[in-house]
């Protein structure tokens, strides 16, 4: 009998608990005649109801079950158990089948009765008779239900074209002491023996979710089994229950590496038992891969590369050791061997087993892997998963990990033999670390894909916790969106990965996408911005492979994403717009004339019309605004190259929508002899723009006067320029199709916004003669046309600029009303705080300020006139017309300040505060202000402010 058989597995903890489970006990033995059995195994019993709560609670409960355990032999009740369960009633018997069977398993594993091959074949045998009674039960519920013929061949199972594929552990006799099952259940439509109007997917449906209820259900004698569906194909999509038909269809088109690998321990365990087999035999080349190209291997090699060797805060001790899942656990001796199975077994079919320490041996057999590592191996599994069913018995919960707490670890150390503690966590670090060791050999030398932050595992169906841990130290804020999101993609959802090269590519992309989201410091939006981007996708592997051989552009893109949200909805919306970023020209300035003949090419591929003019304008503007932010991003462009860059495609997109608004007016009104121009001012003006600048522009016009009569029967002059002005700015403003170019403001024209829209030029040059006031003709320092209907009007108008600029003043007053109107803006608009570069004293209005007087003063004197600010400032140097050191004060504020402000345009709102931004965007910030840190730069910002005031107050002189 097996009492005699059992010896004592360790050193008695609690004494006197062990006592007084052994002295109940004995109570029920002595009356019912099992007392010689309990005194011959009770040396081996102690230790075990004294670190087992829930073995010594099963005792207690069941004694009439542990006499039949202690007094028989150990198959003999196991098999009277299968036997007693086979017939039993799911509710009640078939959970006390369960009790019964882990006393017996927990005992000949613990006493050294059974080995692992029959403590884990016990397991799943048991499991395979309970799923069978609760099919059975399903049946007879549906027969009851008339949705079943109740005259089926039972030769085809209780539902004839319905089974159970048995996966992982469960598929591969397995199983551990409290393992949940994991099988997935297909069926055949046709077969189905239906009654007349019941459908097959509903039904299929409800027959697994009462399968699986039945199993699972917890009442007063506990549960059968934990069940896991979810290894079905796409299991967030699909319901419990999937045709035949549609499962083969997805596994030989959208299969993944990965499920791959979990039909290597699948089998046919319970219902039509040999449709399942003929399933599985479907599959097999799905499986089994006779030639593999390398992305194949290497798609495959990676499932186990994305665990990280090296992980952060672990540690290879037994202190909270996950025996499954960590470092040195099963889960590496079960990717060590099945990964190289899925590699070799296409061409070798002895090396297909579905259990892991057969399939080691035949690789070991056939030289792929040593005799000394599969040795080691093999031993080592073994003690891993004795461990792992000692951590079970306990308490009989799923887990895998070795307590932290030093008693209760102690308890499991006394399960496994071993009375000293800290001899037990040593040996167990020496298993974890030969483990660990063996699997780090496996694959070496090939590309990375976990992460310096931890491992990125993101096949299966469930959360790697690991993985989660990693996605929380790279800093995402939700960790299981992250993760979900992953496996949406590598499940094929999304057109990038829905063939089978795009998801072995987006398998070596996602860790690299990880670690670039979190080196922005903006982990979150770049990763959901990303996801924008990815999933517009309509094919992948172009835009992958280009990824992957671009290491370099595939980061600054991410940074994009992360600071730039204009640039990444771009990206998001023309995903063709990183073709443009391959060619070497992108990085460099913009050519002149390069935007012109962009925009007019666009123009002339979109036919005719003047909303097709304006789509086409809007496309290709986007696509060059793009090019110049992204310079701005990379820092390689300065900032007065970005805002003449942006400035040359605002001039562009006037000097080619101009025409077409001209000529619409001109079609619908007729035209009318004269001339008409359009004025820049403000950043435009002076090309200094950033990106998302406004406009602020006039329109000049002059009728031919010679002519005028012939024009009778259109518009009056007035009409027709006030028109085209309109039109323009509906042209540049209005929203389109294709989304808008530029908010315009006309309100610097003469008279503001009560006058008319458009300026005749007599009425120009009479408003800067009498009635121009101070600010006015500062704002006119910086304009300039842009375009013209014709050459002799355009210098016309430049020439009556120049002359309205030219008029003599007074230095006192002008510098009097200059601080006047300085003092102003700082009351009516103060600066929103440190990092407002425009509105900080020392910033870019008191700099425009200093070189628009300096204009203003000398300009009657012949002194220099410049649009641009830092022009103007070099060229009055240049002139001896100020000091050289305040004004090369000014010019140093405004390049640091010029710099800042295009990176923050294009990155963040006006209200961002860089000090609260992630630390990638201040470094970035940084480096567009050349400081080595973003104190470094606050300190220069600092500095170079405090001299712009100083050269301010010396320049624009404070006297009456």
């Amino acid at each position: 009998m097996l009492a005699d058989r059992l010896r004592p597995c360790g050193p008695v903890l609690d004494k006197a608990r062990a006592a007084d489970v052994l002295e109940t006990l004995s109570e029920t033995a002595d009356e019912e005649g099992w007392s010689k059995a309990l005194d011959a195994a009770a040396e081996a019993l102690a230790p075990v109801f004294a670190a087992s709560p829930y073995l010594a609670s099963l005792a207690r409960r069941y004694p009439a079950a542990l006499g039949r355990i202690l007094t028989g032999e150990p198959d003999a009740v196991f098999e009277a158990i299968l036997a007693g369960a086979a017939g039993a009633p799911v509710e009640q018997t078939l959970r006390r089948a369960k009790a019964e069977l882990h006393l017996l398993t927990a005992l000949c594993d613990l006493g050294g009765v059974w080995d692992l091959d029959q403590v884990t074949g016990a397991l799943t045998r048991f499991a395979d008779v309970a799923v069978a009674v609760a099919l059975d039960e399903v049946a007879r519920r549906e027969v009851e239900a008339g949705r079943l013929s109740a005259d089926a061949d039972g030769g085809e199972g209780p539902i004839p074209g319905l089974f159970c594929i048995a996966m992982g552990k469960y598929g591969a006799f397995e199983l551990n002491y409290s393992s949940d099952i994991d099988f997935s259940v297909f069926y055949e439509p046709e077969r189905l023996p239906l009654a007349e109007g019941v459908e097959p997917a509903p039904f299929a449906a409800g027959a697994t979710r009462l399968l699986a209820e039945l199993l699972q259900a917890r009442t007063g004698d506990g549960y059968v089994f934990r069940v896991d569906l979810r290894l079905r194909p796409d299991p967030s999509f699909t319901p419990p229950a999937v045709p035949v038909a549609a499962a083969i269809d997805y596994y030989q088109g959208l299969g993944q590496n990965w499920e791959r690998l979990a039909f290597i321990k699948a089998r046919s365990a319970a219902g039509d038992v040999a449709r399942g087999r003929a399933f599985l035999e479907e599959l097999s080349p799905f499986v089994w891969r006779r030639n593999l190209d390398f992305a194949a291997i290497s798609d495959i090699q990676s499932i186990k590369r994305q665990i990280h060797a090296e992980k952060v805060d672990e540690r290879l001790t037994a202190k909270g050791a996950d025996l499954k899942l960590g470092r040195g656990g099963i889960r590496e001796i079960e990717f060590f061997v099945q990964t190289q199975q899925l590699i070799l077994g296409g061409r070798d079919p002895g090396l297909r087993s579905n259990r892991t320490l057969d399939a080691l041996a035949a690789l070991a057999g056939t030289g792929h892997v040593s005799a000394e590592t599969a040795a080691e191996l093999t031993a080592a599994y073994g003690d891993l998963r004795a461990l792992e069913h000692r951590v079970q018995m306990i308490a009989d919960e799923q887990t895998h990990k070795l307590p932290e707490n030093d008693t209760e670890r102690r308890r499991i150390a006394a399960l496994w033999g071993e009375g000293d503690l800290r001899g037990f966590d040593a040996k167990v670090g020496r298993l974890l670390r030969g483990v660990n060791g063996r699997y780090a050999e496996l694959f070496e030398g090939g590309e990375d894909l976990s992460s310096r932050f931890g491992s990125l595992v993101f096949t299966g169906v469930d959360d790697d916790p690991e993985t989660l841990k990693t996605l929380a130290r790279m800093r995402f804020s939700d960790p299981h969106r992250i993760a979900s999101t992953i496996r949406a993609w590598h499940h094929g959802r999304i057109a990038a990965t829905r063939g089978e090269r795009g998801r072995e590519l987006f398998t070596r992309l996602a860790p690299r996408l990880l670690e670039a989201a979190n080196a922005s410091g903006a982990p979150d939006v770049a990763f959901t911005r990303f996801a924008a981007f990815f999933e517009g996708l309509s094919a992948g592997v172009q835009v992958q492979s280009l990824f992957l051989a671009q290491p370099g552009l595939f980061r600054l893109v991410v940074e994009v994403m992360a600071f730039a949200p204009q640039l990444a909805a771009t990206l998001a919306r023309r995903p063709a717009a990183l073709d443009a970023m391959l060619d070497r020209g992108f990085f460099s300035p913009v050519a002149p004339g390069e935007d012109e003949a962009v925009l007019n090419a666009a123009i002339a591929r979109a036919g005719p019309g003047f909303e097709a003019a304006m789509d086409a304008v809007r496309r290709a503007h986007r696509e060059q605004s793009f090019r110049v932010g992204v310079q701005v991003m990379s820092g390689s462009v300065s900032a007065a190259e970005a805002g003449r860059a942006f400035a040359d495609l605002a001039d562009a997109s006037i000097d080619t929508l101009a025409p077409a608004a001209l000529a619409e007016v001109t079609r619908i009104g007729g035209g009318f002899p004269g001339a008409v121009a359009v004025v820049a001012l403000g950043k435009c003006g002076s090309r200094e723009m950033t990106a998302g600048s406004d406009l602020d522009l006039m329109t000049l016009y002059r009728a031919d006067e010679l002519h005028a009569a012939s024009a009778i029967k259109g518009w009056a002059a007035e009409t027709t320029y006030g028109r085209f002005t309109q039109r323009l700015i509906a042209a540049l403003s209005a929203p389109t199709g294709e989304g808008g170019l530029y908010e315009v403001d006309m309100r610097l024209r003469p008279s503001g916004s009560k006058g008319p829209v458009a300026v005749s030029f007599r009425a120009f040059e009479d408003y800067y003669d009498r009635d121009a006031e101070t600010w006015e003709l500062l704002a006119l320092t910086r304009a300039r046309v842009v375009w013209a209907s014709d050459d002799a009007f355009a210098l016309a108008a430049t020439g009556a600029i120049e002359a309205a600029l030219r008029r003599p003043r007074k230095p006192k007053a002008l510098a009097r009303d200059v601080r006047e109107m300085r003092a102003l803006i700082a009351q009516e608009k103060p600066p929103s705080g440190f990092w407002d570069v425009k509105l900080e004293p020392g910033g870019l209005v008191d700099i425009e300020f200093a070189a628009q007087y300096l204009q203003l003063a000398h300009a009657a004197e012949g002194g220099p006139l410049r649009v641009h600010t830092a022009d103007a400032l070099a060229a009055m140097a240049e002139a001896g017309l100020a000091e050289p050191a305040p004004l090369e004060a000014l010019v140093e504020a405004w390049r640091l300040q010029q710099d800042l402000s295009q990176l923050m345009k294009l990155a963040v709102t006006d209200t961002a505060d860089p000090d609260s931004e992630p630390k990638g965007f201040q470094a970035a910030l940084a480096r567009a202000g050349h400081a080595k840190s973003f104190a470094a730069l606050r300190a220069r910002l600092v500095r170079v402010r405090a001299a712009a005031i100083s050269a301010y107050d010396r320049l624009v002189p404070a006297g009456r």
